[in-house]
């Protein structure tokens, strides 16, 4: 019985690291408990995405989820908050999608100022690696981005994936 309890993947045992690695970039890390296709499947299906892309202390929540996942798709995220009247809108298209190992796509809300952004997923045994890398068109995009606490959120948003997957493997598991 404790065995098997050690087999299945805990949530928020990984740490997030994020890194500004040069004027424009910024670099988050970390590793969670499950195969590569499953922890890609979150990042690219609507109805897994809107269970962990916001962080909740962030108060915001999904009003619309919109995803074509596929080289020279779109994608639109409509998020509310009880403090804005209007909603807000994050945007952009992919740039490459490699199943289960690479997605890359723009964020064109901020028009010239938006990050361009790579998520790889590498396979180690019963974990995936990912690594998420922004690059800004300019320190100052990177530098604005982080005064107004839009990169604050992925450690919580990492946790809240972790805790997704848990309950992702066991629903596998069953099937």
């Amino acid at each position: 019985m404790d065995a098997r309890r050690e087999s299945e993947p805990t949530p928020m045992k990984n740490r997030t690291t994020v890194e500004r690695k040069s004027e424009r970039e910024l670099v988050v890390t970390r590793t969670f408990n499950g195969p590569a296709r499953i922890v890609f499947e979150a990042w690219t299906k609507p109805e897994l995405l809107k269970r962990w892309w916001a962080p909740k202390s962030f108060g915001i929540s999904f009003i619309s989820c919109e995803t074509d996942v596929r080289t020279g798709g779109t994608y639109r995220f409509v998020f509310g908050h009880a403090a804005s009247e209007q909603p807000m809108e994050f945007f952009g298209r992919y740039i490459e999608v490699t199943p289960h190992s690479r997605l890359v796509w723009t964020n064109d809300e901020g028009g010239e100022g938006g990050a361009v952004t790579t998520v790889t997923f590498e396979e180690r045994g019963a974990e995936t690696l990912v690594v998420m890398h922004d690059l800004y068109p300019s320190k100052e995009a990177l530098d604005g981005a982080i005064a107004s606490g839009s990169t604050s959120g992925a450690g919580e948003s990492f946790e809240q994936l972790d805790a997704l997957l848990v309950s992702l493997g066991a629903s596998v598991a069953r099937s």
